[in-house]
């Protein structure tokens, strides 16, 4: 892969740690490029306590000079700020158990109690773990704060070749906005959706958000919801048909499906495809009678395909649409067992949110702009930003001549 990335860190350790092999050399890169989107992913109606304590920032710790970077692994790190809270019970070394207040701080963050929808159960028995906090920790949804910080840096070479990546929400449990109205001027949605505590575009659906998550939340229980994301500008023929993992809707699902409260996946139409005809579904292709060699030559009337044929971008929008379950942390709890003592019980709760949806909007984002890095340097080249654009402006002109 031209570009890869790896991260490391607990929810409650000291730290979290960020590896991007493959960024090519040039491409200006300031740390505030990265907070804007760790400050989007934060806020937002009906996120929990967690998000008062943590104030992301980004230290860039290899790979950038100067403001920009120089070819090397980009590495990040971001401190955790609720650590302080946690030295002892997330401590690396082995601490003193005959301490009384010691043993009892450890003892006071120990969960046997697992959660149904959660990794607990079937990752202590994979690992084999007593405590399932040491499942929990790595399990969180904290870790898509990294995803976050390598997304950011993604859009940041995608918008040297006029690529965009957006989303907004379109549902949260009952309240949803009717999508045969919305149009396409998806940069136009994305504005409406920056400025609502939901990130929905539609300012009366917004509210009615905000009531199904109180309502959730003096119920003691929470709501997922749907999000549609967006990448515009991306050119004709990223990806390819010639091998299954290059198929570039298949790379698109699996990193979108990658996040932790993803279900499902919708490319274009999605599900729809199947109760129509082949004449409703297939995009009929047009020559472009005001072409004047500034675009390509064919148009479509429609996108039903969501920007991908063949499994390659066909030069249209590409648009998921990406369903996110409610969390499974409840104020009060599901039934569960406890591993420990081998018997029925309710499931652990720990601070958490009530709904993360337009959170979650923000690291799919994220996911979708690191595939579409990936291929874009796949196709032309990897080195250096500057050689990059001429590959790339070469090949549009090829491609406005065809």
């Amino acid at each position: 892969m031209p570009i890869r990335f790896l991260t490391a860190g607990e929810s409650h350790g000291p730290e979290l740690n960020i590896i991007l092999d493959g960024v090519p050399a040039g491409l200006e890169l300031l740390p505030e490029d990265v907070n804007i989107d760790l400050f989007r992913r934060q806020g937002n109606y009906g996120r929990g306590g967690r998000m008062k304590i943590e104030k992301d920032q980004t230290l860039f710790t290899g790979g950038v000079r100067l403001g920009k970077t120089i070819g090397g692994p980009v590495s990040v790190k971001l401190f955790n700020n609720d650590f302080k809270n946690w030295d002892i019970a997330m401590s690396p070394v082995p601490q003193d158990l005959s301490n009384p207040e010691i043993k009892r701080e450890i003892e006071s963050k120990y969960i046997s109690c697992v959660r149904p929808g959660h990794a607990d159960l079937p990752g202590a028995v994979k690992y084999g773990h007593e405590d399932v906090r040491d499942v929990l920790e790595r399990s969180s949804a904290r870790e898509t704060t990294s995803r976050v910080v390598v997304g950011a840096i993604c859009k940041k070479l995608l918008k040297q070749f006029n690529i965009k990546v957006l989303s907004y929400v379109l549902r949260i449990g009952s309240a949803y906005v009717n999508i045969k109205t919305l149009g396409n001027d998806y940069e136009a949605l994305f504005s409406k959706a920056e400025v609502s505590s939901l990130r929905c575009p539609d300012p009366d659906v917004s509210e009615q958000m905000k009531k199904a998550i109180d309502t959730a939340r003096t119920q003691g229980d929470t709501l997922g919801g749907l999000i549609q994301v967006v990448a515009t500008g991306v050119p004709v023929g990223l990806g390819s048909y010639s091998q299954w993992d290059k198929r570039l809707n298949g790379r698109i699902a699996g990193a979108l499906a990658s996040v932790h409260t993803v279900k499902s996946i919708e490319i274009g139409l999605g599900k729809l495809v199947s109760e129509l005809y082949g004449s409703q579904v297939h995009d009929q292709i047009y020559t472009d009678e005001n072409w004047k060699g500034d675009r390509l030559r064919y148009k479509r009337k429609t996108n039903n395909s969501g920007g991908i044929e063949g499994g390659m971008s066909n030069g249209q929008p590409i648009v998921c649409t990406v369903a996110a379950k409610p969390i499974p942390t409840l104020i009060k709890p599901l039934d569960s067992v406890d591993i420990k003592s081998k018997s029925n019980t309710r499931a652990h709760f720990e601070r958490s949110d009530i709904c993360v949806v337009p959170a979650a909007g923000v690291v799919l984002e994220s996911m979708l702009a690191y595939v579409l890095a990936d291929a874009l340097l796949e196709k032309f080249g990897t080195d250096n930003v500057n050689d990059i654009s001429d590959n790339y402006k070469n090949y549009l002109r090829k491609c406005y001549g065809r």
